[in-house]
């Protein structure tokens, strides 16, 4: 399904993945305790700038800071729209 949004120059939007549930010895975090997602999915990309084009391409699965991106809702779903540099690794 495609979006109708598209990124401009050096933007990027990001679908976050699903916050841990469990941890690892099998402890149910509750959802007043669970942290936000730092990790996500590439669906959209603008075109970069002229003097730097963009790394990520749509797909990529990225670490991104933590107060990183604004928060966006469309389509009924939740996405974050933040700038290539606000990205700290591609996985």
């Amino acid at each position: 399904m495609a979006l109708n949004i598209k990124p401009l120059a050096d933007r990027v939007l990001v679908e976050p993945m699903q916050a841990e549930t469990k941890t690892a010895s099998g402890i149910i975090i509750p959802d007043n305790a669970k942290e936000k997602p730092q990790k996500g999915t590439v669906v959209a990309i603008g075109n970069g700038t002229k003097d730097e084009p963009l790394t990520v391409k749509v797909g990529d699965t990225v670490l991104y800071g933590k107060y990183g991106g604004t928060e966006l809702k469309l389509e009924g779903k939740d996405y974050l729209m933040m700038r290539e540099s606000d990205i700290l690794a591609i996985i």
